[in-house]
């Protein structure tokens, strides 16, 4: 018998259903941008922060706390909120023992369908939290459902390739018998010596998205590994640092 967990990725919201999540550690991944700006922010200490599925429940629990109301729809600022999606927006300075209310168009949604579809645990990742989340979900020694964001239910190439990237450094430790896991590790192992590059050169939806607001600053940020390693972990309606 195999005395190894399993892993499996789910690389759309869509298909999130077809996996059993009550006894798995749900990684959350949205790496372009909401899962790297909820890293950051916890890594310059913020208090916690609290993701939210709308505009309108982030507005009223920002007020309620005296909150930072934060968010985006298709990429830009979402309207009625303070702030954006960036993780450049949550300095040090400005976000330290605040806490951040969060809504994006994906990343936060598919939190919450994990929360209702009975998600043992849940953490995010995204390249700035890597080594943090490859060391977690070793040490825990639990199924895991790596859980691609996407666009829309549609799948995008930045969130299978932290897939791929998680893969890559834990498989020894895991049992792995799905082809949506072999998938995103096969694409980052052609990607991982330049990301950002692979990205472009694949016309990868989102990364045109991002570019045509002027975020490029922000994608080579989120495809960089390390840059704020915290382990987001969610309880109680927040994510906080483990």
């Amino acid at each position: 018998m195999n005395s190894k967990p399993t892993l499996y990725t789910a690389l759309s919201p869509a298909l999130l259903h077809l996996y059993d999540l009550n006894h798995a550690i749900v990684v959350i991944i949205d790496v372009l941008r909401a899962t790297s700006t909820i890293a950051t922010a916890l890594h310059n200490g913020a208090r916690c922060v609290i993701p939210v599925d709308s505009v309108a429940k982030c507005i009223e629990l920002g007020r309620q706390i005296d909150g930072i109301t934060a968010g985006e729809r298709d990429g830009m600022i979402a309207e009625g909120l303070e702030h954006g999606n960036s993780p450049f927006e949550y300095p040090r300075e400005f976000i330290y023992n605040r806490t951040l209310v969060l809504t994006t168009t994906n990343g936060t949604k598919l939190l919450h369908m994990a929360l209702d579809r009975g998600a043992g645990q849940i953490i995010t990742g995204s390249f700035p939290n890597l080594s943090s989340v490859c060391d977690y979900l070793v040490a825990q020694n639990q199924p895991v459902v790596l859980g691609c964001a996407a666009w829309k239910d549609r799948i995008n190439i930045e969130d299978m390739l932290f897939a791929g990237a998680v893969i890559s450094r834990v498989r020894h430790q895991f049992s792995i018998n799905c082809d949506s896991s072999q998938i995103a590790e096969t694409v980052y192992n052609q990607a991982k010596d330049d990301l950002f590059s692979f990205m472009r050169d694949k016309e990868a939806s989102h990364y045109h998205r991002l570019m045509g607001y002027g975020l490029e600053k922000d994608i080579r940020y989120c495809l960089t590994a390390d840059g704020a390693n915290v382990l987001p972990l969610y309880e109680n309606g927040k994510l906080i640092v483990l």
